[in-house]
């Protein structure tokens, strides 16, 4: 019993420890931006040494993956599948941007350091290559589900979608003295409808 004991406590610490070096890094990353987060700051910050942080995370993707889950964790991102669900397409577009721009109102600050930071740092382009664009595409097919065009009409719907769920279109429409987040929400899903009528 005595063993179990120990192995269950020595779990429990190596489980705490790891989360405090996500919670340094991720607090790194949306201060300074992941190009200018250090191992050394981030041991620092989380009271271990630099060989506890690689012990956890061998490479900077593994860190990267921690942080985006400690962030997820705190600020859930919206509930995609839910929007598959909404057979309406109209109703869906609108429901998905709405809930989107919402979530880049609260995650702008890291997703605008994360996002232009990764030209510099290939750990990081290579984790947006892995999860980012992929659910952007995702994105993009469950809306354009349901529309019923073919042809031209449906390469403009693609792409007016892929547009509708960009980071930085959000960005540009939200921007100082601009629109709130839920105005550029059904700014674009009409933009979008009316796109698609050509």
């Amino acid at each position: 019993m005595a063993r179990k004991y120990e192995l269950k406590e020595r779990a429990r610490r190596q489980a705490g420890t790891r989360q405090r070096i996500a919670e340094a890094a991720a607090e790194l990353h949306r201060t300074v931006g992941p190009a200018r987060t250090t191992v050394t700051e981030v041991a620092r910050r989380a009271g271990v040494h630099r060989a506890t942080v690689y012990e956890h995370f061998p490479d900077e993707l593994a860190l990267f993956r921690a942080c985006s889950a400690h962030w997820d964790a705190i600020h859930p991102p919206p509930d995609f599948e839910a929007w598959a669900r909404i057979t309406e397409p109209t109703k869906r577009l609108r429901t998905a941007l709405a809930e989107l721009y919402a979530y880049y109102d609260v995650a702008g600050e890291v997703l605008e350091r994360v996002l232009s930071d990764a030209r510099s740092v290939p750990a990081l382009a290579s984790y947006l290559d892995e999860q980012w664009e992929p659910l952007l595409d995702w994105l993009v097919e469950t809306l354009a589900a349901g529309w019923e065009v073919r042809g031209a009409a449906a390469r403009r719907l693609r792409a007016l979608l892929r547009a509708a769920v960009e980071f930085q279109t959000w960005k540009a429409l939200t921007g100082p003295g601009a629109l709130s987040s839920r105005t550029a929400a059904g700014t674009m899903a009409a933009a979008v409808r009316c796109g698609v009528r050509g």
